[in-house]
């Protein structure tokens, strides 16, 4: 006979009329304490209990919905059968001896449907052996959030989960009964099931369907269920007893006492600390010196010290905490499952990175024996470059100061090398999200350093070129200094008014650049300057006095000799240029200098005036332009020409 719902809320109804007034006080003390540390609880425990809550998912529902409806079908024709078997077999005892024939008739009858009771048996298994890995079933808790077991199929008009619910509610009714002990539970056999009771109450019936769900028979599957139902009442009774209650909450009171006692001895060894951090200020600690530079002073790095004892006392505190809510949690029976909740909230990311460590091992072992290998040949590359530097080795066409410039190219293709090969081996390389930031970064690289890529070949250019080198005087365009500075991006260039000017290396690529210090060592570098005089002065004297001024200044060489041109002719004046050779291009403006000091010098010296180049012979009255000192005290300014006409 199937139970209907009516007889499971009469059993309810008859097991809670019989609690007694103390086991009511009992249950009122346990929600209190169980309300308790409820509110102590995280916010994390509370989503792992909705997680246990969504276990079984609408898809699990609908599969063991779907199986119950191929066994509804099953156990229906197992009916129909059953009601036609009892028939045949009243027609079989019915029958006279002498009835040989419908005997044998009714006999046959009787052995095809046994045989086709064996065959719904056996279809039965296979379904439900079909599913047995994948569907999940309701389970039945006990009085800590524990699993006793698990409902897979359903009864008359109960769902598997409406089963498991009820289930999970007359077991701890049965908690709250005095009387109750291990043999308190009794199997009743009926016409299709086996059924768990205490007294007058039915805890639950078990089929032939919860049978093959277990894969055992159903006085096996019986006896289990009622050892576990028996196991689980007696170890809450004991649990929550006054007694084990009050040994509990004074455990609970030691843990906390404990727990203030480390905290107030923790706060008063840090706050020690601190003192004695201040005490040694401007003793043994007098701050953080890197050569010349100060990076930290006695007063600031007391200040980073306190910092760093506040941030380790809070961090100690915080993990004392931490130690004893689960300790606390682990006291009462309520709470157990919050405690290795706590727990493993640190030991399963520690377990997750051993794990993940471990696993990595091999790739981080072959990506050092790679930065081994390319380190040693970056040595050799740069063994390389000391020796054509030093000049010990020398290659045909490959000049000593091409070296450094080389060696950095070499050693970015083989670091850009070296990167290719590893790539492979790092975490999460094969990851869409770690090549897609790796092509972000490509794209970012490629468009926001265009200008830079293209400043960067310039230098390169420049380095192979040779137009100059660090402490050449250079004109860039209209530029003059000397080189203080080549990089791959720009040209740095002191003036002779010590400004620092940088010029982008494309900038110079395009520009036209005069070296003045390439050949002035070995051939000397020309200066030359211009001056204008009139047609008054004859050019043998003027140009000796021009040699002569260039041969007085100092730094310009007396061989070569230095030598005049005659530029042009023009209408009021002649123009003379200079030309001296010296080997110190980078102190022109200084050699310059001195040569018009003694172009004046000289020209005065020999009575030869440098005028405006509208200069005129004619003076009328003017005194020459010759300074003073160079003149005779004979020296008499010329009268003005005035011409008298007689009418």
């Amino acid at each position: 006979m199937q139970h209907l719902p009516t007889k499971y809320h009469k059993n309810i109804f008859l097991s809670l009329s019989n609690k007694t007034v103390s086991g009511f006080i009992i249950r009122k003390i346990k929600t209190i304490l169980l309300s308790v540390f409820l509110l102590l609880t995280s916010a994390a425990a509370l989503s792992q209990n909705d997680s246990i809550n969504k276990q079984n998912d609408s898809i699990n529902t609908s599969l063991i919905q779907a199986f119950n409806k191929k066994l509804s079908i099953i156990e229906a024709q197992r009916l129909t059968d059953s009601i036609k078997k009892v028939a045949l077999e009243k027609q079989l005892l019915s029958l006279k001896t002498t009835d040989n024939l419908k005997k044998e008739d009714l006999e046959k009858q009787l052995l095809a449907l046994h045989e086709k009771d064996s065959l719904r048996l056996t279809e039965k298994k296979a379904q439900i052996n079909s599913m047995r890995l994948t569907a999940k079933g309701y389970p039945v808790n006990g009085f800590f959030n524990d699993t006793l077991f698990h409902i897979y199929s359903k009864l008359g008009s109960f769902s598997a989960k409406d089963r498991a619910d009820a289930i999970s509610v007359r077991i701890k009714n049965l908690a709250d009964l005095f009387s109750f002990n291990a043999d308190s539970i009794k199997t009743v056999e009926t016409e299709t099931s086996l059924d768990l009771v205490n007294g007058e109450s039915i805890i639950m019936s078990i089929t032939e369907n919860d049978a093959l769900w277990n894969n055992t028979t159903k006085q096996a599957l019986a006896k289990k269920y009622k050892a576990l139902i028996s196991a689980a009442i007696i170890k809450y009774k004991s649990e929550t007893s006054l007694a084990t209650l009050a040994k509990e909450i004074g455990l609970a009171l030691l843990v906390l006492i404990i727990m203030f006692v480390l905290i107030s001895y923790l706060k008063k060894f840090f706050n020690w600390t601190a003192f004695k951090i201040k005490f040694q200020e401007d003793k043994r600690i007098q701050g953080i010196r890197i050569r010349n530079f100060i990076l930290f002073d006695a007063k600031q790095q007391v200040n980073a010290l306190l910092n760093i004892n506040t941030v380790l006392k809070w961090l100690l505190i915080a993990l004392l905490v931490y130690i004893a809510l689960p300790i606390l949690f682990g006291i009462f029976p309520w709470t157990k499952g919050f405690a290795s909740t706590l727990f493993g909230y640190i030991l399963n990311p520690l377990k997750k990175i051993g794990l993940g460590f471990w696993n990595y091992l091999p790739n981080l072992i072959t990506i050092l024996v790679i930065i081994f290998v390319f380190r040693y040949v970056l040595k050799g590359i740069k063994f390389l470059k000391n020796e054509i530097e030093k000049g010990n080795l020398e290659l045909p066409g490959f000049f000593p100061d091409w070296a450094n410039p080389t060696y950095q190219i070499i050693r970015v293709i083989v670091f850009a090398f070296m990167v290719v090969v590893i790539f492979p081996y790092l975490p999460g390389s094969d990851s869409p999200v770690f090549q897609g930031v790796s092509v972000f970064l490509g794209f970012l690289f490629t468009f926001g350093s265009a200008g830079s890529l293209s400043n960067i070949i310039a230098g390169l250019i420049l380095t192979y070129m040779r137009l100059f080198k660090i402490g050449d005087r250079v004109k860039i365009g209209e530029v003059v200094g000397d080189v203080i500075e080549k990089s791959l991006l720009v040209t740095r260039i002191r003036t002779i008014k010590n400004e620092i000017i940088s010029i982008p290396n494309s900038t110079v690529m395009s520009s036209h650049t005069i070296n003045y210090s390439s050949d002035a060592p070995e051939k000397g570098l020309i200066i030359h300057s211009t001056v204008t005089i009139g047609y008054d002065v004859p050019w043998k004297d003027m140009h000796q006095a021009l040699i002569d001024a260039a041969l007085k200044t100092a730094l310009i060489l007396q061989e070569p000799k230095p030598f005049v041109l005659q530029t042009s002719l023009d209408d009021f004046y002649v123009s003379y240029e200079i030309n001296a050779y010296i080997k110190e291009p980078n102190k022109q403006a200084v050699i310059y200098s001195d040569l018009h000091q003694n172009i004046q010098d000289v020209c005065n010296e020999r009575g030869i005036e440098i005028m405006s180049p509208h200069y005129r012979a004619a003076r009328d009255g003017n005194r020459t332009t010759i300074p003073e000192n160079y003149l005779g005290k004979e020296y008499q300014a010329p009268p003005f020409n005035v011409t008298l006409k007689k009418e």
